[in-house]
């Protein structure tokens, strides 16, 4: 009896945790989640549009996933190959690039293994599906049926849509379908519970209304917070700020390092598994100048690569960047390009050597003074520099390139 009280106080304190740490909204009400929660497992989803590679972004809502399915809850990882054809309008001031369904599946083909770092698949109440599998049977009568739940009204209340109208630019039908085919996913897997960035609060409550209106059942939405700069600009592929899950442990480290210091507690909160009391520790420790945020940033990139990539590339990432950027030595393993001219424009060998992806990149970065040569900063981006066996050719705080 003992056992069996302690187990239920410990489910409440992990269900506490997974409908708060990190979570910005769950509609309609926590309380009624909880008390379902405590009632019966429910079955929980995260769909992921493969429109690039997998992100911190997705780590953040794919360890709130994690706990739901430590829980002993189904959970469904939804791949959206059909809804990433039409691309998402969430936030953008223009209409997406269509992809092909190729395309996506190219996008995709390395994502379970990489979620496989995230979720326990040796469990059964995991499950990998995608969207494409239901969506493409759906017949023209079906897709009336699905519209007439919706309004044009509700859908044009989108911010994007209204920032688009006031500056005279198109709204594209198959935008507007966008939300309708997220939300039949969920009718279709006959969902409890979905989880997403607070950014998809629109889309994950489309299925909340169809839900009601054809299987007159509640569907709860938990919003996660967002990576997000002190701009108020999301960490992703879109702002260009983004760090891939399959970056390598040390460029991982180097790019949350390079991180703007108000990311720092939301990063501990979303993306490590650091006890929520200490995480308070530290931004107070923070706040009281007691603690050097480069010094907790230190620690935040030791946890999330740890987490990904376990505790020794943890430990070699850190040591390999305090080698770089606090002791001034050169990495350990260096990439190098063969050049087999005897001299060359500064922008064509930057090139060349595939550290730059453009002739106009190159010269941004030398006027901001972010190349150098064997250690010397370069200035003149029209210099001409004989090449030499051996030369280290640095661009920014992290790219480095052995002349062969």
């Amino acid at each position: 009896m003992i056992k069996k009280m302690i187990k239920i106080d410990i489910d409440k304190e992990k269900i506490e945790e997974a409908l708060t740490r990190g979570v910005e909204q769950v509609l309609p009400s926590e309380d009624a989640l909880k008390k379902l929660m405590q009632k019966r497992k429910i079955r929980v989803y995260l769909g992921i549009d493969p429109t690039g590679k997998l992100h911190l972004g997705h780590l953040a809502v794919l360890k709130k996933l994690r706990q739901f399915q430590d829980l002993g809850n189904e959970t469904i990882v939804l791949i959206g190959d059909f809804t990433a054809t039409i691309g998402d309008p969430t936030g953008k001031y223009t209409a997406r690039k269509t992809l092909t369904h190729k395309q996506v599946l190219a996008y995709a083909k390395n994502y379970k293994q990489q979620i496989r770092k995230i979720l326990d698949f040796s469990k059964s109440n995991v499950r990998f599906l995608h969207n494409e599998e239901w969506t493409n049977k759906l017949k023209p009568v079906d897709m009336l049926i699905l519209a007439s739940k919706f309004t044009v009204a509700r859908l044009l209340e989108r911010d994007m849509f209204q920032r688009r109208i006031k500056a005279g630019r198109d709204i594209h039908v198959h935008e507007f379908l966008y939300p309708i085919f997220q939300a039949y996913d969920s009718l279709t897997m006959d969902i409890d519970l979905e989880i997403g960035g607070s950014d998809q609060l629109f889309n994950m409550l489309a299925g909340r209304t169809l839900m009601k209106k054809m299987k007159n059942k509640e569907k709860f939405v938990l919003a996660t917070k967002l990576l997000v700069d002190p701009t108020g600009k999301k960490m992703g592929k879109t702002e260009g700020n983004i760090i891939n899950l399959d970056e390598s442990p040390k460029e991982m480290f180097g790019k949350i390092m390079a991180w703007p210091d108000p990311l720092i507690i939301t990063g501990f909160e979303l993306c490590t598994d650091v006890a929520k009391e200490k995480i308070k520790e530290i931004a107070q420790k923070i706040k009281n100048k007691k603690l050097n945020p480069r010094d907790a940033k230190a620690r935040l990139a030791k946890e999330i690569v740890k987490f990904y990539h376990g505790e020794k590339a943890a430990i070699g990432a850190q040591k390999e960047f305090d080698s770089i950027f606090k002791e001034k030595k050169l990495p350990t393993k260096i990439p190098k390009a063969k050049i087999t001219d005897k001299s060359l424009n500064i922008l064509n060998l930057l090139l060349k050597t595939k550290l730059v992806p453009s002739k106009s990149e190159a010269k941004r970065l030398i006027l901001q003074k972010g190349v150098k040569i064997d250690g010397e900063v370069q200035t003149d981006w029209k210099k001409t520099v004989k090449i030499k066996k051996g030369q280290i050719v640095k661009v920014g705080k992290r790219k480095f390139v052995k002349l062969i």
